[in-house]
């Protein structure tokens, strides 16, 4: 087989025509030849850092709609299943990526449970992580949330880097807003990337000192802007990642996105490239071709340099995208699930208070951090409920995993007005999250998930809409295209509710995110990230 267009070469910068050979899934040759073609053959695009789990698609799955945005590869951590169902779970996402040509590369999860101050449904020990670092198709430690303990040398936290030295296999950071000392410690330990950073300064530092940075533009947590202007001169130690793309947005694009977003800045195509294609696959030792010969054949044609519209996209020499339409076939597969708890009563969601103030966690737009903030409370015959008028809503996370009373606290800029909105993705122990105008409603959609044993659910007085995620309570067993319809349709319903957050769903599900400041609910109670440790609900009277 013989590909003609303009040959992009990243690492001598250099554009031509050319012809590309393909033999036994191999690049034969590449040489320049003369042609009237004029779209450009480059490697395939990586999102260096991604948890497959939250396209709520399977890995067969989210593979059929990520090869037709030019994507032939992924750097996934698996710690979403993982809180579910343990190594189980890994070894489902190895096994279910496996049969459809698409290069996934999945990491150890690090932090299962993410912390001690959550209720998760398995536990990943020091040696539960020798044991997937042993496996070929593990590359990597996935992302060490757990920062404190490397600043305060836990045992079993070292532990789990050093079998990562032993096998000569990267460590992923997660360190957001971790300066000074802290990060320079943090660093040492053998960690070397980090896909946090929500501002230009704490990039810039973590850069200077040896760090690897990626760009992460996801559904909810957006630093594209923050951070694109250090790629012009850190582009070799800068990559594109999403974190967590809902599948409405992986219909729509994905890395090629950001690649036009950074040209159409008029950051230097071949710079933009290093960022995309070529940094995740030699920092990760990946088995993914870079378009040169004897590489695997995983490369692309596009439009433009400027748009980056896919028209092929080849995987290990196979044609995958073309006219438009996806050639991977979907996959049979087991729906595995660990969800144990019953139906709530209305009473559960009651909080008895004569407070007159309260924490209130603050939601922002595009950010996994949040605010905390003291609010007046609004008491009803002794129960603090929800304030539609200040917008201040009372939020739950129930535990999935056993009976035990709901966690309960208060967030602002969900703006619902009326009915609740619940999801049983809840990073990353994944019990049920739920927010609304009432306690009535929130049992309500808390109920519904409970019956169906997972999903993201919408409710008001006249409607109730879920989407079903029964493979783990997190993805679901449909094919892309219709969970991406169904998800857009209950993203509609939830800001008819009232929420102007963009993704409100998304926003919901990093709520219950303990290793993100400030301020954040379990299922065990009002967490403070910076301090890392309960904090009351109530505050008390001065």
């Amino acid at each position: 087989m013989i590909l003609k267009g303009q040959i992009v070469d990243i690492e001598n910068k250099r554009i031509y025509k050319g012809e590309v050979t393909i033999e036994n899934g191999k690049i034969l040759s590449i040489k320049e030849a003369s042609h009237d073609v004029e779209h450009y053959i480059l490697p395939g695009f990586v999102d260096a850092h991604i948890h497959i789990e939250s396209s709520m698609l399977v890995p067969s799955e989210f593979a059929r709609l990520a090869v037709t945005h030019g994507t032939v590869s992924t750097v996934s951590d698996p710690h979403e299943i993982a809180n579910v169902l343990g190594v189980k779970g890994v070894e489902f996402m190895i096994e279910n990526g496996k049969k459809v040509p698409f290069k996934f590369n999945f990491g150890a999860p690090s932090c299962v449970p993410a912390t001690t101050f959550e209720s998760a449904g398995a536990v990943i020990d020091s040696d539960d992580i020798k044991t997937l670092l042993e496996k070929p198709e593990i590359k990597y430690l996935a992302e060490m949330m757990n920062y404190p303990g490397v600043l305060f040398d836990d045992p079993e936290v070292l532990k789990k880097i050093a079998w990562a030295k032993h096998f000569q296999k990267p460590v992923d950071g997660h360190a957001p807003g971790l300066r000074g000392d802290q990060v320079t410690k943090y660093i040492s330990a053998g960690i070397s990337t980090d896909h946090e950073c929500f501002t230009y300064d704490e990039a810039l530092e973590k850069l200077e000192k040896g760090m690897k940075i990626l760009i992460r533009e996801g559904s909810a947590a957006k630093n594209f802007e923050a951070l694109i202007d250090l790629l012009p001169e850190h582009f070799e130690n800068m990559m594109f990642c999403s974190d967590d793309k809902h599948p409405d947005d992986l219909i729509i694009n994905h890395i090629n996105k950001l690649c036009a977003r950074a040209v159409a800045k008029g950051i230097d195509v071949f710079k933009v490239l290093q960022a995309a294609c070529v940094n995740p696959v030699k920092h990760y030792n990946l088995d993914v071709g870079l378009l040169k010969e004897n590489d695997m054949a995983d490369c692309i044609i596009v439009e433009d340099l400027v748009n980056f519209k896919p028209l092929q996209t080849y995987i290990n020499g196979e044609l995958v995208f073309t006219d438009g339409k996806s050639l991977i076939k979907p996959v049979d597969f087991e729906n595995l699930n660990n969800f144990n708890c019953t139906k709530k009563e209305v009473l559960d969601f009651k909080v008895v208070s004569s407070s007159d103030r309260i924490r209130v966690i603050e939601a922002l737009e595009g950010q996994l951090v949040t605010n905390e903030l003291i609010e007046d409370a609004l008491i009803e015959n002794g129960n603090l409920v929800s304030n539609t008028e200040k917008d201040v809503l009372k939020m739950t996370v129930v535990n999935r995993y056993n009976n035990q009373e709901p966690g309960i606290a208060f967030i602002k800029n969900f703006g619902l007005k009326s009915g609740a909105i619940a999801s049983s993705v809840g990073h990353d122990s994944h019990n049920i999250i739920a927010v609304g105008v009432s306690d009535e409603a929130i049992c309500k959609a808390v109920n519904l998930l409970i019956e169906n044993k997972g999903g993201i659910c919408a409710v008001s007085d006249s409607e109730e809409k879920i989407v079903p995620l029964p493979v783990a309570g997190i993805m679901s067993d449909k094919d892309g295209e219709t969970i991406g319809k169904q998800y857009a349709e209950l993203d509609v319903m939830a800001k008819q509710l009232g929420s102007k957050l963009n993704a409100p769903y998304m926003t919901l599900s990093f709520m219950a995110l303990l290793v993100i400041p400030a301020l954040k609910l379990s299922d065990k109670g009002l967490f403070n990230g910076d301090d890392f440790k309960f904090t009351p609900l109530q505050v008390e009277s001065k």
